[in-house]
């Protein structure tokens, strides 16, 4: 992704439906980015209208001085967290994995299997929708970097469990 205008648009929300989940990703974040980057958005459509509601979910990083840090956040219904996790730096150019899961109590994000941030929440299961990849859905911070792999889980696994970089 060339953090200007390069991005994936996909007609589907892959966690929807799920009371709990474990959503994954192995990335890269390169150099020269923008401060605030979305580079994972899976945003609920209302079904009757086509638009998009307040329900989503969503992977940023923040670049502070040449690292950057994972902010997660999650919003269904009137139950929502950022897990925003400025006192966790890592390095660019380099690959990493992230996860977040919701047990149906606790959200969490996890950096290379290392928990970083929890926070007690009740989210409902999201609707259908649909999902951004390298880009906020409305095509706003764009990412600059390489996604390699991305996993859907409906339900919250360890991170024993979690894919390997």
């Amino acid at each position: 992704f060339n953090g200007v205008d390069d991005a994936l648009f996909l007609n589907v929300h892959p966690l929807a439906g799920a009371r709990e989940f474990t959503w994954e990703v192995i990335f890269r974040p390169d150099a020269g980015g923008r401060p605030e980057q979305r580079f994972f958005h899976l945003q609920e459509v209302d079904q009757e209208t086509g638009k998009d509601t307040n329900t989503r979910m969503l992977f940023e990083i923040r670049i502070v001085g040449g690292s950057w840090f994972l902010d997660s956040f999650a919003l269904s219904g009137t139950e929502s967290k950022a897990l925003f996790n400025q006192d966790h730096l890592h390095a660019v150019d380099k690959w990493d994995h992230v996860a977040a899961t919701y047990d149906g109590r606790v959200y969490r994000n996890y950096v290379d299997g290392v928990l970083e941030n929890s926070a007690g929440l009740r989210l409902g299961p999201q609707g259908s929708g649909r999902t951004s990849i390298g880009v906020r859905i409305n095509k706003v911070d764009y990412f600059k970097g390489a996604i390699l792999k991305a996993r859907m889980t409906d339900r919250a696994l360890t991170p024993g469990q979690f894919l390997k970089r």
